[in-house]
């Protein structure tokens, strides 16, 4: 009788959790996203894109750039691979032990950068942007009140990689959700008890009340993953080793969240009035399949990735990675492609509501229309980036990331004095371009080939399904728009139809062109 191949065996295994995981993250951060949109719709019906909601909106951006950059981005992609490796070399106890340094560090020397920042607020937040008088005062006092979140947030990011490597995913992708709607409560209950602008006093400490709220979420899924002991010192060789890594993951993943930050304050230049806001907002609907998706597919993929990385398995960090990039390929494609045909319905529908004009929805949708055409390079370079922190040489995507943000500033500046801030989001889709083609040339160099036949013909395909399905959508919403009009309930019908033919036709069309959609359906209906 034959054995079972194990290896065979183990392979599938892995598939099976990775499809898995990724399903479950995927779940929750698509309700996560959905609940951030129902944020912004609500914020947008308040506030509109006109007066200090433009400066609210620079001010929340400075302390989630620093949110994004040490809990997101740089946190979990210099500690997973560190924390990974002591694993892999038997030393759980000392992986457990930094975790907690870890922490300790971080609640101190972040706190302490905390305080300085909320102190030097009224001096370094007026260069920032083009405020002036009332508006000014307004941004410095929304930045002190949610200046704390970047602490909380790091150490928030610090308990979600944990979570991450003990295959604990929905928790920390259910955070977010609970992020959201304690700061949708708080903003329901502001807009009750306040008047006019006195709202985006009581949004803004939303935002703290929700962040402090997901990290007690999460503590106690820690249960079970322990026992975490107690620091022996703050600072040691792995601790070293860990902040090391995220100078360049700060830089490396961090490229489009400082250029948002940069955009803003290049836009509220244009137009302090009515430049900020509309570019958020679009900027918040481009991210949205990124962050259901792409995002989720990297989370899952990240850990392997380490795993591979320390045990020198290349080709099965090719294949890996190939897969990952043809799956982000075959989602990100079509969805850019339908943003840009049906931006003007989408931010009709999603936002034009109460102090939300038709005025606002032009400006906004033509911004999302550039956002869109960079979204799948955006997507894809985040699989790539996390490959080379993955494989411990963080300072490659550092430099790429640096060309990117030398690009990005003169380029923005530029076609702004042109397109106004059509310019920006231009700008910033003509930067992922690049940084994406370098990076996928210096880690096809890295691991000696990167399966470019099978990427390219993703690529075409995932293009050629994304403009079929999209111009089904657009003409279903193009007749829907004749015959029922633009009342609130004709919309609806109209997006609704355009999105059932359009999405079926992209299921079916990706189902009989692409071998990963139908490996991922069979699987898929395997773990039933």
């Amino acid at each position: 009788m034959t054995e079972p191949d194990s290896t065979a065996t183990d392979a599938d295994g892995i598939a099976r959790r990775r499809l898995k995981s990724t399903a479950v993250f995927a779940g929750w951060t698509a309700v996560s996203r959905v609940a951030g949109l129902a944020r912004e719709i609500l914020a947008a019906a308040l506030f509109g894109t006109t007066g200090l909601v433009n400066a609210f909106t620079l001010a929340f951006q400075v302390p989630n750039l620093l949110r994004s950059l040490v809990a997101d981005s740089a946190l979990s992609a210099a500690f997973i691979p560190v924390f990974t490796e002591l694993e892999e070399k038997k030393r759980a106890e000392e992986a457990r032990r930094l975790a907690m340094s870890l922490a300790a560090l971080f609640a101190l020397v972040i706190g302490l950068i905390t305080l300085v920042a909320i102190a030097l607020a009224p001096w370094v937040m007026p260069l920032i942007g083009g405020f002036e008088g009332e508006a000014a005062d307004d941004l410095v006092l929304y930045t002190q009140i949610m200046f704390p979140i970047v602490p909380l947030l790091a150490l928030t990011g610090l308990v979600m990689a944990v979570l991450q490597i003990g295959g604990k995913f929905g928790a920390t992708a259910f955070a977010p959700v609970l992020w959201n709607v304690l700061i949708i409560g708080v903003l329901g209950i502001s807009a009750l008890a306040l008047d006019g602008d006195d709202r985006l006093i009581g949004y803004s400490v939303g935002i703290v009340v929700g962040t402090l709220g997901q990290l007690l979420f999460l503590i106690p899924f820690l249960r079970g993953l322990g026992p975490f002991p107690r620091p022996r010192e703050l600072w040691n060789e792995y601790v070293q080793k860990v902040v090391v890594l995220m100078l360049p993951v700060v830089i490396g993943l961090g490229l489009i969240n400082v250029n948002l930050v940069v955009g803003s304050a290049i836009a509220s230049e244009v137009n302090a009035d009515e430049g900020v806001q509309p570019l958020n907002l679009a900027f918040r609907l481009y991210l949205l399949p990124q962050g259901i998706f792409s995002v989720a597919v990297a989370t899952v993929l990240f850990p392997d990735i380490g795993r591979l990385a320390a045990r020198k398995a290349t080709a099965a960090l090719r294949a890996t990675i190939t897969t990952g990039l043809r799956q982000i390929f075959v989602v990100l494609i079509p969805a850019s492609v339908g943003m840009i045909l049906l931006a003007e319905p989408i931010v009709r529908l999603v936002f034009e509501y109460g102090e939300f004009t038709a005025s606002s929805t032009d400006i906004t949708s033509s911004a999302l229309v550039f956002y869109a055409l960079g979204l799948v390079f955006n997507g894809a370079s985040l699989l790539l980036i996390r490959t080379f922190f993955g494989l411990q040489k963080p300072w490659l995507p550092t430099a790429v990331a640096g060309i990117g943000a030398v690009l990005f500033l003169p380029l923005a500046v530029g076609l702004a004095e042109v397109m106004e801030i059509d310019g920006i989001a231009l700008a910033t889709s003509i930067v992922s371009l690049v940084t994406f083609l370098v990076l996928y040339a210096l880690l096809r160099r890295e691991l000696s080939g990167l399966g470019t036949p099978q990427l390219a013909q993703g690529f075409i395909l995932s293009l050629a399904i994304g403009l079929i399905a999209g111009a089904l959508a657009f003409g279903v919403w193009t007749l829907g728009d004749e015959l029922f009009g633009r009342s609130l309930i004709a919309q609806i019908v109209n997006m609704s139809g355009a999105l059932i033919v359009g999405g079926g036709a992209f299921a079916g069309l990706a189902f009989v062109a692409i071998p990963e959609v139908r490996g991922l359906v069979r699987e898929r209906l395997s773990l039933r």
